[in-house]
């Protein structure tokens, strides 16, 4: 019986080629598509789940209480891991180590060789206990030990010695927000950071460096990062109770602790008033729904094929009926047929993901590759088998439901919810779609919206690089000469990044009239005269620093945002106490978004410290740029021998903030250029349907004279009206779906009538197009063909 219905199914497929062609080509289409996104999808779920102590492993976070709300963050104090190891039965192991972006502009060298770049973390001595990162070679108990150690990665250890064999040796290590170059012994060797890791790093400073060259050695301070693991049957949530108001016992009246585990930090790092509202996650869930999306697409597709041609195979059920075939058996053939094109699919799929592969690393940034094994290949396997059991289900169910004779007759009685079933699929289908059309162009609006605002300083054209050598103690001398260059407008310093998180203080400030009871956050920076100039920002009152006016160094500027929150009227020449220190308000800077547009603008100050600047800004004038650099590069070399001038533009860090935006926008077009094909293909499927129902119908009235314009406005007429219900559906639902990503932006879009239109008419004038085809077709068949069979 496999055997004749394996035959039967090949008669089929080489009989009616076209349907068959149609279907694999949905079918592995969107096969192919959920394949790529399910690797993508278990890529982003296993991040950071390697850890050995992955259950119980947890990172300790604070909750800050500020006048603006509940700000979560997971800077802590310094002294919080040993703390709570000490005090906390519940905690087996603890340990502090630093945010890996505060030493990823580092570079490492021994001896003369030139220095290369690479990233690192201060770390305290259990870090290699806590987290899974073997050790090569050394001691894990004194790898991380003393202030004169350093571990490195095995790929360091090949670039720097061309060995891995290093123990003992001595290297160089340097920062630019650390005034000295670092000599240090090799205490230990680890393997490389594996891909599924969310921190990538070169090097492991032992903690005791950090802690002997800052103030994080007080509660008051906070920055870097604590983690616990938790002893076998401890309970978190009790745990997480018992140390909410630990920070209280410390003199920290205004903040709270709270854990995450480690592994949720990477999918769930956006935080709202304190309560943790998505991140990566709203990703990995959208285009989760979108593969789902797209795999029915598929299903229905090949529903209505099927269906369409029914009335081809209605003689060969009534035939089997009479002869004695139960509908099981039917049942069974007509699932065995679309579960094995979803096979063949599934092979097909494959084949397209391995071709599709690198553009969708390079889109995505993985470096995913379709290595099967036994989960994965069980997997898609699972996936093929559900798509054939729901794709073949109702065409099974319909075919060997007719009624044999008349069947035999070639009549096949169409009911109500017959109809309704396959319009429903199409209405489903374009549904879907339309909210991904109406989806891409809310999103490319929002991109373009984003990437075009003025974020309130001018970033086209302005390179920075971070100090080094002799630039780092003489800094002055070095923008006085650099701003000699032909093609430089202006240069200047600053202490740290400019975009991102500058650098935050809740701590001891005052001003006239401050409430002493609330909590306000500043963030902070150390600048040098002329950056404001460099950057095109603008001041809303007074003055920026200059060395005009002699010292800067008692004064200070404050932004709107900071002005708002003081509540000061007429601040310029007004104090601002600041750790014990009287600055005076100089200027009131006009807010400038220096974080993403998803942030609003946050107070902050900055200071005049013209000797602590780490960063050099400089303005180059616009078409001159590749001249200027090669200048710039010039005197670099000869003003800071054996130093290499490593610069980026501001501008590319500003597009970075918007990656995962990008991605998504770049992916929505691809997937809804798919839905709308895969949903055409189901538009098609069911105007062959209705002009083979129709055919006797369309023969009638070309012998009674109506025209071939006639017969297409007839048919079009009903396969435009589940498309327009598609519409009407999709709207909406589009709009409830574009509105709910927007809010994720404190600076957004504005929807317009028009996204909605568009799409609605888009889908509509595609629906008019695949249909056109068909009804063209049919009102061209000569009529007595269309009669004969009377």
């Amino acid at each position: 019986m496999f055997q004749h219905h394996l035959l039967l199914i090949y008669r089929n497929f080489k009989k009616y080629k076209s349907s068959f062609l149609i279907n694999l080509f949905g079918l592995s289409a969107g096969l192919c598509c959920a394949l790529m996104i399910y690797l993508w999808v278990a890529d982003e779920l296993g991040m950071d789940r390697f850890h050995a102590n992955n259950s119980r492993l947890y990172q300790v976070m604070e909750n800050e209480k500020t006048v603006a709300g509940i700000n979560t963050v997971d800077a802590t104090s310094g002294l919080l891991g040993e703390s709570l190891a000490k005090e906390m039965p519940e905690v087996a192991m603890a340990v502090t180590a630093s945010p890996t972006y505060w030493l990823e502009e580092s570079r490492a060298y021994t001896g003369n060789n030139p220095a290369i770049k690479v990233a690192g973390r201060f770390a305290g001595k259990d870090f290699l206990k806590v987290f899974s990162y073997p050790l090569i070679s050394g001691n894990i108990d004194q790898v991380l030990t003393g202030v004169n150690k350093i571990a490195i990665s095995e790929e360091l250890a090949e670039k720097l010695f061309h060995t891995t064999d290093v123990v003992g040796k001595e290297m160089t290590w340097r920062n630019a927000e650390l005034k000295n170059e670092n000599h240090v012994l090799i205490s230990g060797v680890f393997k490389n950071t594996p891909a599924n890791s969310s921190d990538h790093f070169d090097f492991l400073v032992p903690l005791e460096f950090l802690l002997a060259n800052s103030n994080y050695q007080k509660w008051g301070n906070h920055g870097p990062n604590t983690f616990v693991v938790l002893k076998e049957g401890a309970d978190p949530d009790q745990f997480a109770k018992k140390i909410k108001n630990y920070m209280v016992g410390k003199g920290q009246l205004y903040r709270e602790l709270l854990i995450r585990p480690y592994a949720d930090g990477y999918l769930y790092g956006k935080y709202e008033n304190g309560v943790m509202t998505g991140g990566r996650i709203d990703y990995v869930q959208l285009f989760s729904l979108i593969a789902v999306f797209i795999l029915l697409i598929a299903c229905i597709n090949f529903m209505n094929l099927s269906t369409a041609k029914a009335s081809r195979r209605m003689k060969e059920v009534g035939i089997k009926k009479v002869m004695g075939a139960s509908r099981k058996s039917l049942i069974l053939q007509y699932m065995s047929e679309s579960v094995l094109l979803t096979f063949l699919a599934l092979f097909l799929a494959l084949l397209g993901v391995e071709l599709f592969m690198p553009q969708f690393n390079l889109i995505t940034d993985k470096h995913l590759s379709l290595h099967l094994n036994l989960n994965l290949v069980l997997t898609f396997l699972g996936i093929a088998l559900f798509t054939g059991l729901l794709s073949g289900s109702y065409p099974a169910l319909y075919l060997s439901g007719f009624n044999p004779a008349a069947a035999l007759k070639g009549k096949l009685g169409s009911t109500l919810s017959e109809l309704w079933t396959r319009r429903g699929l199409v209405v489903f289908q374009f549904t879907l779609s339309v909210v991904l059309i109406v989806s891409v162009f809310v999103i490319y609006k929002q991109i373009e919206f984003v990437q075009t605002k003025s974020p309130g300083f001018k970033k086209d054209n302005v390179l920075y690089f971070e100090t080094e050598g002799r630039v780092k103690g003489n800094i002055n001398s070095f923008l006085s000469e650099v701003k000699k260059i032909p093609g430089v407008l202006n240069a200047a310093g600053i202490d740290r990044n400019f975009l991102g998180d500058l650098s935050a203080t809740v701590g001891d400030f005052s001003w006239e009239g401050r409430n002493p009871k609330e909590t306000i956050k500043f963030q902070k920076g150390k600048i040098g005269s002329g950056l404001i100039e460099t950057l095109g920002m603008k001041m809303a009152a007074g003055r920026s620093f200059s060395d005009q006016y002699g010292s800067d160094s008692a004064k200070i500027i404050l932004n709107e945002a900071g002005i708002k929150v003081t509540g000061l009227k007429n601040p310029v020449g007004k104090i601002f106490t600041l750790w014990g220190k009287d600055y005076q308000i100089v200027g009131v800077l006009k807010d400038f978004n220096f974080e993403s547009l998803r942030q609003e603008v946050k107070p902050m100050f900055f200071r005049y410290e013209p000797n602590e600047l780490t960063r050099v800004m400089i303005k180059v004038k616009a078409g001159m740029e590749k001249q200027t650099v090669g200048d710039l590069q010039q005197f670099y070399k000869r003003f800071n021998p054996g130093f290499v001038l490593d610069y980026r533009f501001l501008d590319q860090d500003f597009q970075s903030q918007y990656v995962s935006e990008n991605r998504v926008a770049i992916l929505s077009r691809y997937f809804s250029a798919l839905a709308i094909i895969i949903s055409c293909l189901g538009l098609f499927g069911l105007a062959t349907f209705t002009a083979e129902r129709r055919l006797k119908e369309i023969g009638i009235r070309k012998v009674l004279g109506a025209s071939e314009l006639s017969i297409i406005m007839i048919l079009s007429k009903d396969f435009t009206r589940p498309v327009i219900g598609a519409i009407i559906i999709a709207l909406p639902l589009s709009y409830i779906m574009t509105k709910y990503w927007l809010n994720t932006f404190a600076y957004r879009i504005e929807l317009q009538v028009w996204y909605f239109v568009a799409a609605g008419l888009l889908a509509l004038l595609i629906s008019w197009l695949t249909v056109a085809v068909q009804s063209i077709k049919a009102a061209n068949v000569d009529p007595i063909k269309c009669l004969k069979a009377e």
